[in-house]
């Protein structure tokens, strides 16, 4: 059997992507409700949907019936306490939106995503922010066989992260029986926050009777790592492990034949040449002339955002079994059915391989006629991100004198007795999160305001932090390079701020498609001195792909960053000339120097997203087209 890699016992896990739709709309009072009859089908007034979920605008004055819930406190049962909604309805306190969805239960795993666009605001809140649902479709192959006279019936589940060791479960597949290979046609939905790290887990079970509860079902292994791995990888191969560490074993396939019901699957064939499910429709049963219902799926996820990626299109007929039988297939690409509509269908021949072969006569199995074929919507963050746009983050680090003795202990550049200070605490937080979108790892980190050995003369402005060549492997490497610059350093004056924008603005300039995308975060602690020529640099750059993050360490004023900022208002250049875009986020470091350390990153990385995609929107930039892979000899 073809698996992609080379392995022995161990599974795999392979994610790939798709593109999500973002919207912006007001719902100022509303309730989003996205329920499901596990778990909250005793809370009266909640809507109770059929699975898979989709979201619902609820109005706030509706009664307490299917369909029309009012606002959180009309949907509260009397009696029933905070905790137990809490509880119910898996979520931190009963003033946030109510998610949800249906609870329940590999060796390769392949998980694709789409989205739903959710925007969440309730009553007494300021803007509201823009929310992507990210779809996890997903197939397994090779699972292990835990039935003694069957395959298993397998089942995915998913769980988020909630702190520590705890694990709240999002959402699950259906289970489909005796098989070591299938392709759940539920996905697995989950909230995309591009400014935090949200750790994931996904687990497959056998299930063996009718109950929710997972902790009576055979193990078959699971997978943990981040959201933003997977959004920032166009493929992530993983092995699957059981509990103990150990490989998942392997696995064989079951074929079973039954009767007639077509259905559809749609693949795309990835850059390693192999084909990917990326939709399958709905079965129409007992119908040899079926007409399958109309579906929209993100052109990522559906062609890599590539109208000449080769497509396949396989009609089975479904059995009740976990096996279903070839009717036939053709291949075809997005260009080629875009030629539906306007009355003009576009049809294809449905071939059977092995009948083909064993009969000169053979035409085809069938004919599939595609009646209309368009593209919708524009490009989000996660086309362009999933697409191979690299995100390069690049730090500026403030070694004036405006810090304090670096020998005293009252210095801002002091570390306390854990090997953190305001400086560290914020780069960590930020790389953190960036991190996962940049492939190589290799950060330029920058100081400015210091003099350097070995002469010690005028200040530099824009100096090497490693006192090298700029670049620090990962996180880690940017905090050893800290720490050993900082016995080296003699802080000196002024603040200025412009030659590390300019600096980083040339090589955002050489740029000219949506491949590369540059956040340059600055940390200073100082007033700053250089404010036009600063003004003139962040004009500049807001023509360049480049968003630039400010943090104010220490207890100084701050109020000329606020005016970079521009939230109150248009920032202009020396000139007068005006930002292109909104490219400066300004905060603080003092607002969050006792709240979670993620929580600055939250504030100071989401409005990166919409940055990106309104500066490739401005110079009508489409998303990279990944490489097509050579097909094999």
């Amino acid at each position: 059997m073809d698996r992609g890699m080379s392995l022995t016992a161990a599974g795999l896990m392979t994610f790939w992507i798709s593109r999500l739709q973002e919207t912006s709309r007001s719902l100022v009072g509303w309730l989003v409700l996205v329920a499901d009859r596990t778990g909250v089908d005793e809370l009266p007034g909640v809507f109770l949907q059929s699975s898979p979920p989709e979201p619902l605008l609820l109005d706030p004055g509706g009664a307490s019936e299917p369909g029309a819930v009012g606002p959180l406190e009309d949907i509260r049962p009397q009696g029933l306490r905070d905790e137990q909604v809490v509880r119910t309805a898996g979520i931190s306190s009963t003033s946030q939106v109510i998610e949800a969805t249906k609870t329940g239960g590999r060796k390769d795993i392949v998980i694709a995503r789409g989205g739903i666009p959710l925007l969440h605001k309730l009553k007494g809140q300021g803007m509201a922010d823009c929310v992507s649902k990210v779809e996890l479709s997903v197939s397994c192959t090779d699972l292990l066989d835990k039935d003694v006279f069957s395959k298993s019936d397998p089942l995915c589940v998913l769980l988020q992260s909630s702190g520590k060791d705890s694990w709240t479960e999002l959402a699950r597949t259906e289970s489909l029986q005796n098989s070591s290979n299938v392709s759940f046609s539920q996905r697995l939905t989950v909230d995309y926050h591009f400014e935090s790290v949200q750790n994931l887990k996904l687990e497959v079970y056998d299930i063996d009777n009718q109950s929710a509860d997972l902790g009576d079902d055979d193990y078959l292994g699971g997978v943990e790592l981040t959201l933003g791995q997977i959004v920032a990888s166009k493929t992530l191969t993983r092995p699957l492990q059981l509990r103990n560490g150990k490989p998942a074993g392997k696995g064989s396939i079951t074929d079973v034949w039954s009767n007639s019901d077509p259905f559809l699957e749609f693949f795309k064939q990835g850059d390693d040449g192999k084909w990917q499910l990326v939709h399958r429709t709905e079965v129409v049963k007992n119908n040899l002339s079926p007409t399958w219902k109309k579906f929209s799926v993100p052109m990522q996820k559906f062609c890599s955002s590539d109208l000449d990626r080769p497509l396949k299109v396989d009609c089975y007929d479904q059995e009740n079994f976990g096996g279903h039988d070839l009717i036939g297939s053709f291949t075809t690409k997005v260009s080629e059915l875009q030629k539906a509509g306007s009355g003009s269908p576009v049809t294809f021949d449905c071939i059977h391989p092995e009948k083909q072969k064993k009969k000169k006569s053979y035409k085809n199995s069938g004919v599939v006629t595609v009646k209309s074929c368009k593209m919708l919507s524009p490009y989000s963050f996660l086309d362009y991100v999933m697409g191979g746009c690299q995100i390069n983050f690049t730090a500026g680090i403030d070694f004036t004198g405006s810090n304090g003795d670096p020998h005293s202990p009252n210095s801002l550049h002091d570390m306390s007795p854990d090997g953190l200070n305001q400086y560290l605490s914020a780069l960590w937080s930020v790389g953190h999160v960036v991190q996962d979108y940049d492939t190589d790892k290799l950060f330029p980190v920058y100081g400015f305001g210091a003099k350097l050995p070995p002469d010690y003369q005028a200040a530099n402005h824009e100096f090497a932090l490693n006192l090298n060549n700029s670049y620090c492997k990962g996180i880690e490497g940017i905090i050893e390079a800290y720490t050993e610059a900082m016995p080296q350093l003699r802080f000196s004056e002024p603040t200025n701020l412009s030659p590390i924008i300019n600096h980083i603005s040339t090589f955002a300039g050489l740029s000219n498609d949506a491949s590369q995308y540059f956040v340059l975060l600055i940390l200073t602690a100082g007033e700053i001195t250089d404010l036009d020529q600063t003004r003139d640099a962040i004009v500049r750059a807001s023509r360049l792909p480049l968003s630039i993050i400010i943090v104010g360490v220490g207890p100084a004023d701050f109020k000329a960053m606020e005016l970079l900022d521009g939230d109150d208002g248009v920032l202009k250049s020396t000139v007068g000339e005006a930002v292109a875009r909104h490219i400066v986020q300004f905060v603080p470091y003092r607002q969050f120097k006792d709240a979670p350390q993620a929580s600055l990153a939250k504030s100071v990385l989401a409005e990166v997203p919409n940055q990106l995609v309104s500066y490739f929107k401005m110079r009508g930039l489409e998303p990279p087209k990944p490489a097509t892979a050579a097909p094999k000899s």
